[in-house]
């Protein structure tokens, strides 16, 4: 097959792995496709949970017809044993005749050993395909490798004027069904929703995912440094069936602690930073160390100022309302402390679209 032939099928490849985002962490969504006498005899994506892995299902899906195959794979095929034999074996012994990859796997547990199994069997391998789109599809599984931390996007919901709410704290609704629809598809691509107990306490959220299907509801993570939490809220009546994470400060009252780990919640403690409030990159840390690698941030404005002062978002989402609001409102930001234009980060705009009667645009730093 030509280069160009590899490029389009890996391309279908990450659109299949894509299926996975928000649903396989602390794996990387994967996809794979065998392609046999240019017609695909089998395709897989990761599964819920983590596995089975994609290359699995496709092989499974191809039976007989792999052996003299080739298969792509957005990711290098994994070379340990998890709680599933590795991939390149299960390639192996499949008798593929090819591989194609477009990335190769960071976890030091492969990092270029299932590509080298596959050439010692005989496999011809062929790497680096689309390599630029697998790195912005496995963004978040690379940031928990490389960085330690998960992808972290901060998602706001503003009007014309960068306001989210009236000098009252009325906020529902600024922006329409269609950016709320889209809301909730953030939501399902990402592995937690991230909000300050502030938003918390004002809009007692349930921060479920509503709309599609049996996919599993994000993590919910609440910043909250004394746990001052009402008790009394959806977030702890559901904290039994949707996870509930809760970063606190060491200084969490006992009781507190008690009140919301029998209500379910898991309770995580986080260093203070110079602010005295938990610190957003060792928050960052503790949650990529629990397997998380995408995060969604929605609020509300003093969470997102602590996470752009420490340099953290790696995206931006902002969904805008053709009404202005005026400087009584309620910033969507809070304060920066920037002295000079020069201090502030730029993102490069990945691009917008018309969200029924409001704006989305889609910033990002990785550039």
């Amino acid at each position: 097959m030509t280069r160009s032939d590899d490029a389009q099928w890996m391309a279908r490849a990450l659109s299949l792995g894509a299926r996975g985002l928000g649903q396989v962490w602390p794996n990387p969504a994967v996809g794979c496709i065998v392609v046999k006498d240019q017609r695909v005899v089998g395709r897989g994506w990761t599964q819920p949970g983590g596995r089975p892995h994609a290359e699995a299902i496709a092989l499974a899906q191809a039976g007989e017809a792999a052996r003299g195959a080739t298969a792509y794979v957005t990711l290098e095929p994994c070379a340990h044993h998890g709680k599933t034999p590795p991939c390149a074996d299960a390639l192996v012994t499949a008798g593929v005749a090819r591989v194609v990859t477009a990335l190769e796997d960071p976890d030091p547990r492969t990092a270029g050993q299932g590509i080298a199994r596959l050439s010692a069997a005989g496999i011809f391998c062929e790497t680096n395909v689309l390599p630029d789109a697998a790195r912005r599809a496995h963004a978040g599984f690379l940031s928990r490798v490389e960085r330690g931390r998960p992808l972290l996007t901060l998602k706001l919901a503003s009007s014309f004027d960068g306001r989210i709410a009236t000098a009252s704290g009325e906020s529902k609704w600024i922006t329409g069904p269609a950016a709320r629809h889209a809301v909730q598809g953030l939501r399902a691509s990402h592995d937690a929703v991230l909000v300050g107990a502030g938003t918390a306490r004002a809009d007692d959220p349930a921060l479920t995912l509503r709309g599609y299907g049996e996919r599993r509801s994000p993590v919910r993570v609440i910043i909250s440094r004394r746990l001052d939490l009402p008790t009394e809220s959806q977030l702890a009546r559901t904290a039994r069936n949707v996870p509930l994470w809760l970063c606190h400060g060491p200084d969490a009252p006992d009781d507190r602690r008690v009140a919301w780990a029998k209500a379910g919640a898991d309770l995580i403690e986080v260093p203070l930073g110079q602010d005295r409030h938990p610190d957003p990159a060792a928050m960052l840390q503790l949650l990529g160390a629990r397997g998380l690698t995408r995060v969604l941030c929605e609020g509300g404005g003093m969470l997102a100022a602590s996470l752009i002062v420490a340099d953290l978002p790696d995206q931006l989402v902002g969904f805008t309302a053709g009404l202005a609001l005026g400087a009584e409102g309620q910033p969507a930001i809070g304060p920066l402390g920037l002295a000079a234009l020069s201090e502030a980060r730029r993102y490069v705009l990945e691009g917008t679209c018309k969200i029924g009667p409001d704006l989305m645009a889609v910033w990002d730093r990785r550039r």
